[in-house]
């Protein structure tokens, strides 16, 4: 049997493959369809057709796997209909989404780091698996995208969208009053924050035509204090018009202490202003990893599951093995949340980032804390990793999900620093990297976080030694 496009297969899906779609063989072709996990029963329709794959839509689910459960959202999707993009997989129980998570990673070693027998541990869970995200950002637009059983009916207002998109799109946006993986009180602010936008008569962005004046609203939660802070982005400054909602929004829901307007006339659809004006409160809300606290504003990087970070950096410490009279140099350190994490265990940490309000923000986050041990400096690696003058003895590498430039793989090498701790966001570039410094150093082993419940994504903890060969290569 020839698989071509356009046909319809009855599949058995045997595995979960990377970026959380399910793999079926058709003939020894390899199908991919998103919305499927391991043993289900489908009927699937071939829309993509390559020499070494095919990708399929589901038609229907015929016999459900074991592990498949109800999911608790009602945005979620619901068999052959792909619903919310925000998080796919609830449709799968949890012990195998941690499972398969941990095979991600496995597997990326094997197939792309060229790495067998690596001691990968079993992936720690989200302490919550609800409720656990504290930030979001969730889309204006004029253009409602309608669910199956809102098909046909009369009296359906597609005029208007304040939600999240249908996976894969930019401009299906979902009309939400919820989501789960914020916590409730979030669900209230977007509830009032919808209602009066609706309400205001000022048109929301067209995510095709680029008209209009609504455009993201971006709510950021403090665990610690439990406080939130509202970020409404609008295409244009018209204090007018949004100054009275954001005092609605300080009158109806205690636990907002900050609104902010940031506001972009550009086309690209990010929610970040091409500048800031500030509605109501300070400007910025704190938040705690372990003991340390963290100041974040409305565009500043930090950590979307709080609890998660601190058990992500106390892998990291653990790792890092250190005995309070090491130099550690914190490659890619952001606003420094690892280098001060780890400034109490370490004699000097040197911390390098490109982003120079990144570096700004560390800096004020060690003044916060009285860390006095942390050097940051500001720059691209590649050139400024050259000017540390002191080998270190503990490296953490923690990059975006690109992973290291080649360039910056040599240099760490060329320092050889006796261990290195490796924190990845996407197991394939991490799998890539390991694989360029195989020959110099060992893999001993990986611990899997779990940071985002009922996604694909996975952060992993590698610890490499200098020197040991105790890794099996495949042949």
């Amino acid at each position: 049997m020839t698989v071509k496009k356009g046909q319809t297969l009855e599949l058995e899906i045997t595995d979960f493959a990377f970026g959380g779609r399910g793999l079926a063989k058709a003939d020894g072709l390899a199908v991919f369809v998103d919305g499927t996990i391991p043993q289900d029963r489908v009927t699937v329709r071939v829309f993509r057709k390559k020499k070494n794959y095919a990708e399929a839509r589901l038609v229907s689910i015929t016999e459900p796997s074991p592990f498949r459960v109800t999911p608790p959202c009602k945005y979620s999707s619901r068999g052959a209909e792909i619903r919310c993009g925000g998080c796919k997989c609830q449709f799968l129980a949890y012990p195998q989404q941690l499972e398969y998570k941990r095979q991600q990673v496995t597997d990326s070693l094997a197939h792309i780091g060229d790495l067998n027998g690596v001691c990968v541990h079993s992936t720690i869970p989200s302490e919550k698996i609800y409720g656990y995200r504290n930030k979001m950002e969730f889309t204006c637009s004029d253009w409602r995208w309608l669910l199956q059983d809102e098909m046909g009916k009369d009296g359906v207002d597609r005029s208007f969208a304040l939600g999240l998109h249908v996976p894969g799109t930019f401009h299906k946006v979902l009309d939400m009053d919820e989501c789960l993986i914020q916590p409730e009180s979030g669900n209230r602010i977007l509830k009032e924050a919808s209602q009066y936008m609706r309400q205001s008569g000022v048109p929301v962005y067209g995510l095709r035509s680029h008209e209009g004046y609504w455009r993201f609203l971006m709510l950021r939660h403090s665990v610690a204090y439990n406080q939130w802070m509202v970020n409404i982005v609008t295409a244009s400054e018209d204090m007018a018009t949004i100054r009275p909602l954001a005092q609605h929004l300080m009158a109806t829901c205690p636990e907002v202490v900050t609104i902010t307007n940031n506001i972009t006339a550009r086309k690209s659809s990010v929610a970040i202003g091409e500048y800031e004006i500030l509605l109501e409160g300070s400007g910025t809300i704190s938040d705690k990893i372990g003991p340390y606290e963290f100041t974040i504003s409305a565009n500043s990087f930090f950590q979307t599951n709080t609890r998660g970070a601190t058990r992500l950096y106390e892998i990291v410490k653990k790792y890092a093995d250190l005995s309070g009279d090491e130099v550690l140099a914190d490659l890619y350190c952001g606003t420094g949340a690892i280098a001060i994490f780890l400034s109490d265990s370490a004699r000097t940490v040197i911390g390098i980032e490109i982003s120079e309000s990144a570096i700004a923000d560390a800096k004020n986050n060690c003044q916060r804390n009285h860390v006095t041990n942390c050097e940051f400096l500001q720059g691209d690696i590649k050139s400024v990793l050259s000017q540390i003058d002191t080998p270190p003895d503990v490296m953490i590498i923690d990059p975006p999900r690109a992973g290291m430039h080649p360039k910056v793989v040599k240099q760490v090498l060329a320092l050889a620093p006796p261990r290195i701790v490796y924190v990845s966001c996407n197991p394939a570039t991490f799998a890539r990297d390991i694989g360029m410094m195989k020959d110099f150093y060992t893999l001993t082993e990986v611990q899997p976080v779990d940071m985002f419940p009922h996604t694909h994504h996975i952060e992993a903890v590698g610890r490499l030694e200098r020197g040991k060969t105790n890794i099996e290569r495949s042949q």
